[in-house]
């Protein structure tokens, strides 16, 4: 493995790590940052996976050395440069004082994401444990504070893919095994360690869901506590309070906008929101759009964005970095990658089997791209002929497996099974109030899939207002609101389907390798190309002879593989450090120009 360094890690401040407000969509004035630099140690439990007491990392002639949080010890700009086995423990520690007058009443430790499982204590007394490496939690630290300096350490096991969590495409490395479609993995603390200070009664969550028929938007808050009266609710245009109420925490509220301003990607108008509850007060914010499907004027199933039809037109998007593997190595990084998509005409960026930290759906919020969001894929491991070779040699062989066959899809272990949908929940609670996040996707390829109508009956359930990709890919089970098509080497043909929308959910996967700029010597792709132009020729090619036709014939989404090399896989956009882009911007933008007036000349759409 070369290792590259991105623009942003060469600009790394140490002292200014990841410092801007993790939680865009609640915010609250009291805020301390918690990410720098922490001490580390790895221990071999040589399998036990239980060793690694607090008190061993308590004292700091115990550690191994220093690891810049929220970077994974795997990652280049954490400064360890070390994997985490299965059969290590990995401990952290870290010192630090409040701020004078930083303690209201409570205070709350949250962490954005720890990889996969961990204890967390405070000078010694355990706060409690958390499974799963995607989804943020937190803890009421209060009582175990004291004067002067805190000690705040945890535990972490990472076993990869020897335990049936969510993990998406990290793998523990084998030898010339499957390291094309995945890649390194990464363990412990990966998105942003902070504090706040609450009142002893405060608003601990708000849903908000846009009425767009009804032109309202309906509230409820959570709230820790007993308030001793309603709290209050105020929507803001520009400064403007358009809307306000009094609401009493646990209890729907629907507040009229009246004539409102809907949210679309060319125009991704939001609305601020302030709560107050007693003593409390947060911020967020709030965009008006529908999601649904519907027939166009020649009767054949469309997508519909705000009533009317729409067509997503994406790339598919992993979310790794070469020197901070899953985090990226900044907020503006991570800015990057969505507004040089968006420059090139895209519409939609599919989130592949990672969930990002929030501040990532903030910003697609305002500056306007429609997100796909995939649920992590998780289980046993894969039997890759089954899941990945033959159903791309045979998509109609695919649509015949059930996905009940639990030790075909590795999902034989029960516990496994109960986790992917205590994370699933997870994640749909954590992400809801997103406008930007359009379609939910809980498998992908049949890794790690099982029982794919039951999880989306629990989407319907929990989420009525956007769209399901049910089995992205192949191994269908006749759900969801798209038929889905994964499509990277026979020549594309699709016919309009009755029930549900014709989407090509990736496809493309063209290779270029930019000397350089390459992680491996090995590389993986579809179809390989020797130069920018011959890559953005095939390109054009492409859409020339297999999406422009199938648009008459129904196709509404598609989404091209991908947006940066990651590794082996050298089939980007841009090269792995995004220092170069791979296709010339001014052709791919002209060919998204042309495919929303042909698709709007079919099916009558106005905008995209």
């Amino acid at each position: 493995m070369l290792q590259l360094i991105t623009s942003w890690g060469e600009a790394l401040d140490k002292e200014k790590v990841w410092q801007e407000y993790p939680r865009p969509g609640l915010v609250r004035d009291s805020y301390l940052n918690l990410n720098g630099l922490w001490g580390y140690k790895i221990i071999k439990t040589e399998g036990s996976g239980s060793s690694c007491q607090p008190e061993l990392v308590l004292g700091e002639e115990e550690l191994d050395g220093e690891i810049l949080v929220p970077f994974s010890p795997e990652a280049y700009l954490s400064g360890v440069g070390k994997i985490v086995g299965p059969e290590d423990v990995l401990c952290y520690r870290k010192g630090f004082c409040l701020p004078k007058g930083f303690k209201k009443s409570r205070v709350l430790l949250h962490f954005g994401a720890v990889d996969q499982e961990c204890q967390v204590y405070m000078n010694g007394i355990r706060l409690g444990g958390h499974k799963g490496g995607y989804l943020p939690f937190s803890f009421d630290v209060t009582e175990a504070l004291k004067e002067g300096e805190n000690v705040l350490t945890l535990r972490v096991v990472d076993k990869t893919e020897k335990l049936p969590h969510a993990r998406g495409k990290q793998k523990l490395h084998k030898k010339g095994k499957y390291g094309s479609l995945f890649y390194t993995p990464q363990s412990g603390i990966w998105q942003t360690v902070w504090m706040e200070s609450v009142e002893e009664v405060y608003i601990k969550w708000v849903k908000i869901d846009p009425v767009f028929d009804e032109g309202a938007v309906r509230f409820k808050v959570g709230a820790e506590g007993h308030p001793a009266g309603p709290g209050h609710i105020r929507v803001l245009d520009h400064g403007q309070v358009v809307a306000e109420a009094k609401m009493t925490p646990g209890k729907s509220l629907t507040v009229g906008l009246g004539d409102f301003h809907p949210w679309s990607p060319a125009d991704p108008h939001l609305y601020d929101v302030e709560i107050t509850l007693g003593k409390d007060k947060v911020t967020s914010y709030l965009g008006m759009r529908k999601l649904s499907t519907g027939m166009d004027e020649k009767g054949i199933r469309r997508f519909f964005l705000n009533d009317e039809p729409y067509f997503f037109n994406g790339v598919l998007d992993q979310g790794y970095w070469p020197d901070g593997l899953m985090t990226p190595p900044s907020d503006e990084a991570l800015q990057y990658d969505i507004v040089k998509l968006k420059e090139m005409g895209y519409n939609t960026i599919r989130k592949h089997i990672k969930i990002e930290p929030e501040r990532f759906y903030y910003h697609c919020d305002r500056l306007g791209m429609i997100v796909w969001q995939d649920m992590p894929n998780g289980g046993g491991d894969y039997d890759m002929v089954f899941v990945t070779y033959l159903p791309n040699a045979s998509d109609r062989f695919a649509r015949s497996v059930s996905d009940r066959h639990y030790r075909l899809f590795k999902r034989q272990d029960k516990e496994g099974r109960k986790q992917y949908h205590r994370d699933l929940q997870g994640m749909v609670r954590h992400l809801y109030d997103h406008p930007c996040i359009a379609v939910w996707v809980p498998f992908n390829e049949g890794w790690g899939q099982f029982d794919a109508g039951k999880a989306t009956a629990r989407l319907r359930q929990m989420d009525q207002g956007r769209l399901i990709n049910e089995a992205c890919g192949w191994f269908d089970q006749k759900g969801g609101d798209m038929y889905s098509i994964h499509n990277y080497v026979r020549k594309l043909v699709v016919e309009p389907q009755k029930d549900r929308v014709v989407a090509l959910t990736e496809y493309g996967g063209y290779t270029y390798p930019v000397e350089g700029h390459k992680a491996c010597e090995k590389i993986f792709g579809y179809q390989h190309y020797r130069s920018r132009e011959e890559l953005t020729a095939n390109y054009r090619r492409l859409w020339e002879e297999e999406i422009y036709p199938n648009l008459e014939r129904g196709l509404s989404a598609a989404i091209y593989t991908q947006t940066s090399d990651i590794e082996e896989e050298i089939n980007g956009v841009m090269t792995y450090d995004r220092k170069v882009d791979k296709l010339i911007a001014e052709e791919v933008q002209a060919l998204n120009r042309e495919l929303y007036v042909r698709f709007g000349e079919i099916v009558g759409a106005k905008e995209h």
